[in-house]
């Protein structure tokens, strides 16, 4: 699915260049400091949609993902929070589209005397993300109830899935244990 936002629908040569030279490449304006954030980093990403009021789910840029994995969410002020429930640092992300961590963060000064983020990731967005996970878990369930053999992938695949559903409590702010 392409990205459903306005402004957002780019062809992949496009958004290879985007990746490549970062922001600037998008900017028509040629200031780049009109632009907020999400308007820098959302252009960068593949199959953004939107989720709910200021947040989107998207593929994560340093892998091929069959599913989105990654949540975005913009903050009152600004501030851009990326969570991958593959693994992937904030780092890594940002290098895979060329962005640094100052680009998560609006022109203006911050007013730091604001709450902190108690769940900085609605839990519809995490039950949205985790719901494949839970699927490979079922499926693997199944297939061992009924005495099929269970590949060292389908092993690997299963791991992988109880660790994202893991991260993805822990974003949601969920104890568990």
């Amino acid at each position: 699915m392409e990205n459903d936002q306005p402004g957002y629908g780019m062809n992949a040569a496009i958004k290879k260049a985007a990746r490549d030279c970062g922001p600037a490449a998008l900017d028509t304006t040629h200031n780049g400091s009109n632009h907020s954030p999400i308007d820098r980093l959302l252009p960068l990403l593949d199959r953004v949609k939107r989720t709910g009021p200021n947040t989107w789910i998207a593929s994560c840029p340093t892998r091929e993902d069959k599913h989105p994995s990654m949540t975005i969410r913009e903050l009152d002020d600004g501030r851009i929070l990326l969570h991958d429930f593959g693994g992937d640092s904030t780092g890594e992300i940002l290098a895979a589209v060329n962005l640094t961590f100052s680009d998560l963060f609006p022109d203006r000064p911050l007013d730091h005397r604001g709450k902190p983020e108690r769940r900085p990731f609605p839990a519809a967005d995490c039950l949205r993300a985790v719901a494949f996970e839970a699927t490979i878990v079922a499926l693997a369930g199944a297939a061992i109830i009924a005495g099929e053999p269970i590949t060292q992938f389908d092993k690997d695949r299963l791991l992988i899935a109880v660790g994202r559903i893991n991260d993805a409590l822990s974003a949601a702010g969920v104890t568990h244990g």
